[in-house]
């Protein structure tokens, strides 16, 4: 039985790190207002890898638009524009000697829209990451039944109880998904 409780908190804690997951990335939607976590997996070409911009600078928001990034080696400021350049964000880079500002344009009501779509679709597929470790748990607990490691009655139990892990952590991605629609529509 003790096995079949700690089978179902490594899910659970495979479920938060999901939710973690998809939460951080609709943190990197660009919404109208500045945001650091826009830019910290940026990959950065570097002494012959790719690295995340992170690990290359420091970031700042001191205005509400606009995202300063620090290179600890001014070498790589070239790599560093040519790689926002190439990123997904849409942004140009404007170099102010070793300072790289990006300032983020207000948004129109189309490109709205459309964050509005990728954040839900985001969410989605943590839906379905999260409902695809409940059936896996679910699987498992039912083949420890046909082993005769767990009783009829606690499988129930355990079935019980992983299904309100589910809705807790969909709950969890659908409040993170509403924060983030109500961002991206009110800025």
């Amino acid at each position: 039985m003790a096995d079949m409780q700690a089978m179902v908190k490594d899910y659970e804690e495979r479920m938060k790190k999901t939710v973690a997951a998809t939460q951080q990335e609709l943190a990197g939607l660009r919404t109208g207002r500045a945001s650091t976590a826009l830019v910290d997996n940026i990959k950065v070409e570097m002494y012959g890898s790719f690295m995340p911009l992170k690990q290359l600078a420091n970031f700042s928001v001191p205005e509400a638009r606009t995202i300063e990034i620090r290179p600890y080696d001014k070498a790589s400021c070239a790599a560093i524009e040519k790689a926002i350049s190439a990123s997904d964000l849409k942004l140009t880079p404007n170099r102010n000697g070793d300072v790289i500002r990006l300032i983020l344009p207000p948004l129109n009501e189309e490109r709205r829209e459309e964050l509005v779509k990728i954040a839900k679709k985001q969410t989605e597929d943590g839906r379905v990451s999260v409902r695809n470790l409940r059936h896996e748990l679910n699987n498992k607990l039912k083949a420890a039944k046909e082993k005769g490691e767990v009783a009829e009655d606690e499988l129930k139990k355990l079935t019980a109880q992983s299904q309100k892990l589910t809705d807790t952590y969909i709950a969890k991605l659908d409040d993170n998904l509403a924060g983030k629609e109500k961002e991206i529509r009110t800025i």
